[in-house]
Parts: structure tokens; C-alpha cells; sequence
């Protein structure tokens, strides 16, 4: 689908009905990210779902992230692409981004579903993004791969595979990190949206990846805790529910949102 545009970023658009902004992670991307759930959420939504600076269509930007441009960006977005008001779905970074855009627009903005999310690193968190922006940096693009795979993937998923399948998941995280990855891993520890938290007003689902060991659930409860009136739901996934448990996703997502029409 093509649009005059004044927001320089690619996006997905399907499906109609009422408006649904997706926000994805930190080196990832609406098709990454999204794609086994994009049928799905089309099918009784119209979805527009924006790649950030240097993932997907969307050329690297020229400096470091800042939320609230990419907040204004998304936003910018949806309205382009005829969206007066409408929902948003934050995965990972993609919640922080969620949470900004609701308050720097909270006209549009009709309700929040925020999964593996976090509004700040904590300690351990700073830990494993500092180790793995070292392993984007330093060009080692397999090291990146398994280490990303071991930390992202649950345990019992990872349990399950065979070698092969094993082998198939590193090589897809190697040959598809996105050329702005190192900045949206930047961005990943530098958000604080805290104070954003309290000043939330529309409905919010907060789903909570129980086995991730990226965003842990310690950072999706103090999310749920801080938005006045925050539902909390449970996914039995690591911090890769488009691969772990997609169906299981999607529904919570479709049955929280169905509920506020």
C-alpha cells in the first residue's frame, strides 16, 4: 500500500475495522515480530504496524533514537494512514514507545497492550544489554546469533528442538539483525518511561512473558504495577512469544481488545 507521506517510516497496513498500532522490539521488526499474529489481528482490526529507523524498509537514521520521535513517528503514522484513534500493541522496546506515544498523544490513543515489556533496565538488565550491544559491535555475527537465541528463547522451548531446529533458529537470528540494530539496543538502555506509568488513562493489558529472562517478569509487573487500573495477564513463553506460543498471544491480545469495543 503506498500513501503521501511526512513520516519516513515503512509499514504493514491490513485488514479494517477500528484502528490498531503495533510498536516492535529493540532489532526486530513488524514481520519479525508480528508476523505469525498479522492475519489474526487484521482480521477485525485495521492494523498499521511502522518499522523503525534501520529495521525493515526504513533507512537507518543519521543519529541516535530518541522516544519521543519515534513515539510522535508511530503515531504520525497511523494517522497517515487514516487512523484518528486507535489502540497500540508495544512488544519489548515497543512497549516504552507504546507508553510515550500514550502520553504525549492521549487524544489518539484508546488502549494499551504491552507485552515483555519494561519501563526501565534494571541492574541485570543494563548487565545483558551491554554484553549484547558488545557482540553487535564487534561484527561477530554467529556469536550474536547464539547468544541472542540462548537469552531471548525460553528454556523448555529451546528444550524441545532438535539440533537441526536448533541450527535453523541461530542462522534465522544471524541473517536477520537489521542494520540499525546497535541503535535501537542504545535506546533499549537508555528508556526510562516511569513517569509515564501514573499518568496512563486508558485501558491496559500488561502480558507478562513468564519464562523470559530479557524483560523478566520483575519489569512487567512494576509496568502493570504503575498504570492506575493495569490488567495482568501470564503467557507461558520466553521473550520471543511470536515463536513460542503465537496462538496463545494472540488470543489474550484479540479477547482484551474485543472487550473495550
Amino acid at each position: 500500500m503506498t500513501s503521501t507521506s511526512t513520516s519516513p517510516l515503512a509499514r504493514v497496513v491490513r485488514g479494517s475495522g477500528p484502528g490498531l498500532l503495533l510498536a516492535h522490539g529493540g532489532t526486530g521488526s513488524i514481520e519479525g515480530n508480528y508476523g505469525p499474529i498479522l492475519d489474526g489481528l487484521a482480521e477485525r482490526r485495521r492494523v498499521v504496524g511502522p518499522d523503525y529507523p534501520g529495521s525493515g524498509r526504513t533507512p537507518r537514521a543519521n543519529g541516535p533514537l530518541d522516544l519521543d520521535t519515534l513515539a510522535d513517528q508511530l503515531v504520525a503514522t497511523a494517522v497517515e494512514e487514516g487512523l484518528e484513534t486507535f489502540a497500540i500493541a508495544g512488544y519489548s522496546l515497543g512497549g516504552p514507545v507504546a507508553l510515550r506515544a500514550a502520553t504525549r498523544h492521549p487524544e489518539r490513543v484508546t488502549a494499551l497492550v504491552l507485552t515483555a515489556t519494561f519501563a526501565h533496565p534494571s541492574a541485570r538488565m543494563r548487565l545483558l544489554v551491554e554484553d549484547w550491544l558488545r557482540l553487535l559491535r564487534s561484527g561477530d555475527r554467529e556469536a550474536a546469533a547464539r547468544w541472542t537465541t540462548l537469552v531471548a528463547a525460553g528454556a523448555p522451548y529451546l528444550d524441545r528442538m532438535t539440533p537441526e531446529e536448533l541450527a535453523t533458529l541461530i542462522a534465522y537470528a544471524r541473517d536477520s539483525v537489521p542494520p540499525g540494530a546497535v541503535d535501537q539496543v542504545e535506546l533499549v538502555d537508555r528508556v526510562d518511561v516511569r513517569e509515564d506509568l501514573g499518568r496512563i488513562r486508558v485501558p491496559t493489558l500488561v502480558i507478562s512473558t513468564a519464562l523470559d529472562t530479557m524483560a523478566t517478569p520483575y519489569h512487567h509487573r512494576q509496568v502493570a504495577d504503575g498504570i492506575p487500573g493495569a490488567r495482568f495477564a501470564e503467557l507461558a513463553s520466553g521473550h520471543l512469544p511470536f515463536a513460542e506460543a503465537p496462538g496463545e498471544w494472540l488470543g489474550l491480545i484479540r479477547a482484551f481488545l474485543d472487550a473495550q469495543a
